[in-house]
Formats: C-alpha cells, sequence, structure tokens
C-alpha cells in the first residue's frame, strides 16, 4: 500500500488508514480526534467503549503506524462502522466529516474500476505541489515501470518490502554508484521522497534501471535472492552504460544535488539556462 495514500487529512486532522478487506479502514482514535480535537483521543476513545460496549464488536485490530514509525495493533473501522462511531460523538463537525468520510471511503473503490482516476488525481497532486508537466509524465511513467518490476518479483515469490528495498538498492547503486539512502544525503533528504527530488535526467535513468531489470528478470527468471540481486546489478548496469555515454557526450553529470525543497520543480525548470 502506498504510503500517501495511507494517510489522509480532514480540517489539518491527519487520519491513518489501511487497505483490508477489499475496502478501506480508518484509524478510530484519529477520527475521535478529528471529531472532538481532545488533547486525549485515546482516552476519550477508552470511555467511549467502555460506555457502549457494542461498538467493540465493529472494530478490527490492524496494523497501522505509531508516531515512533513501528506497525501497532489499532482499533479500525471500516466507513459504514466509522458512521456509527460518529453517532456516538457530539461534533459540530459530525456533518462535513461523515461528506468528508463518504468521498474518501470509496476514492479506492472508484480507483480500482476505473484505474485512470489514480492516475488523475495523482497528477492533480503534483500540480498542486509545483511540478511541470513533463516532470510528472515522467514521474507517473516511472511508477508504472516500478510497478511492472515489482510484479515480476512477486511472480517469483518474493513479498516483503525489505526484499524490495535490497534489490532497489542494487539497481541503484549500479546505475548511479549510489545506494537510495546515500543519493537521498547526496541530495541534502532527510524524510522526503527521492525521487520526487530528481530531475528529468535522473527520472529517466532510474527507469531504465527497473524496465531493464523487469525485462532480464522475465529472460533469466532467477530463483534464488541472490540470482535476483545478480539480475538488479544487471539492469543497473545497462542504465550505467547509457547514463555514462551521456555523461562522457555531453562533459556533464546526470548526478545531481538539486531538490525541490527550497522551490518547486516548475520554478527551478524555469531558471535552467537555454540549451
Amino acid at each position: 500500500m502506498d504510503k500517501n495514500k495511507a494517510l489522509v487529512v480532514f480540517q489539518d486532522k491527519r487520519i491513518r488508514r489501511i487497505w483490508h478487506q477489499n475496502q478501506w479502514f480508518f484509524s478510530v482514535v484519529d477520527v475521535v480526534q478529528a471529531l472532538t480535537d481532545s488533547p486525549s483521543p485515546r482516552q476519550y476513545w477508552g470511555v467511549l467503549k467502555g460506555r457502549e460496549s457494542q461498538l467493540l464488536t465493529i472494530c478490527l485490530q490492524l496494523k497501522l503506524p505509531a508516531e515512533d514509525g513501528k506497525l501497532r495493533f489499532t482499533d479500525c473501522v471500516n466507513t459504514k462502522n466509522a458512521f456509527r462511531i460518529i453517532q456516538s460523538i457530539p461534533s459540530k463537525k459530525a456533518e462535513p466529516f461523515k461528506l468528508w468520510l463518504a468521498q474518501v471511503g470509496c476514492e479506492r473503490v472508484e480507483e480500482i474500476q476505473n484505474p485512470e482516476l489514480a492516475q488523475e488525481r495523482m497528477k492533480v497532486l503534483y500540480e498542486q505541489k509545483g511540478y511541470s508537466k513533463s516532470w510528472i509524465d515522467k514521474r507517473l511513467r516511472g511508477m508504472a515501470v516500478r510497478q511492472d518490476l515489482t510484479d515480476e518479483w512477486k511472480k517469483r515469490g518474493l513479498e516483503s518490502q525489505e526484499d524490495f528495498s535490497i534489490l532497489t538498492a542494487e539497481i541503484s547503486k549500479a546505475t548511479f554508484g549510489m545506494t537510495p539512502l546515500e543519493y537521498k544525503k547526496h541530495k541534502g533528504l532527510d524524510k522526503e521522497n527521492l525521487r520526487d527530488h530528481m530531475n528529468d535526467l535522473e527520472l529517466i535513468f532510474a527507469m531504465l534501471g527497473e524496465a531493464s531489470t523487469a525485462e532480464i528478470e522475465r529472460v533469466k527468471d532467477p530463483k534464488s535472492f541472490v540470482e535476483h540481486q545478480n539480475v538488479s546489478r544487471e539492469g543497473g548496469k545497462v542504465a550505467k552504460k547509457a547514463k555514462t555515454e551521456l555523461e562522457n557526450t555531453t562533459k556533464r553529470s546526470i548526478i545531481s544535488k538539486e531538490n525541490y525543497l527550497d522551490a518547486p520543480e516548475k520554478e527551478k525548470r524555469k531558471r535552467l539556462p537555454a540549451p
């Protein structure tokens, strides 16, 4: 599940959610805080479910990221049962929250039925953040290539994000000479998404490394994790070869320290010298 989609905001209140059993489930504590502005939403929820024990029957314990970043079991409800929680909480925000919940609760269902909706929403999000159409097109294409690669990994029995991270690091190291973590430090990033701070060419060569790896996966059909690592290095080397050839021709490094923390990508693009 995309971490960006697993967190939504209602009137500046962050509400965690998780896609489970083909529907969204929302953190009850976060819903309580959004409705009540209580400084102790967990205590408020504890009193509420103690008073109305039937509320416990509509909750599922699902793992959501806590403040320390670790996944912890949390009381969660689907959209239908979230409305039941709202009925038990006196709040002036109840009606606008119901409208908001109805919207965000069905977004994922709509996207499954029509995947183009997800892409359009992503475009709007990046436009609002100040990215150019040219950059957005490459970023979205890179996401599709990444999905294709992870699908190939999953076909061969790899499932954990840890495995994906290790193999992604192999591709990046072979392509750019740096793991994603090292690349983030190079760009002066902390918790930000690395690819959201890559320029056009960096995105293109990252995409080439992953597309090449996916194709080699299909041809060689690796069985062991070590074989997957070797394939990832091979895919990265294909991208490195193309990157090096361009750098030798232009006499300029593809790798940049540039990020978009101080100014939006669209603004920085305008400042680039004319070719």
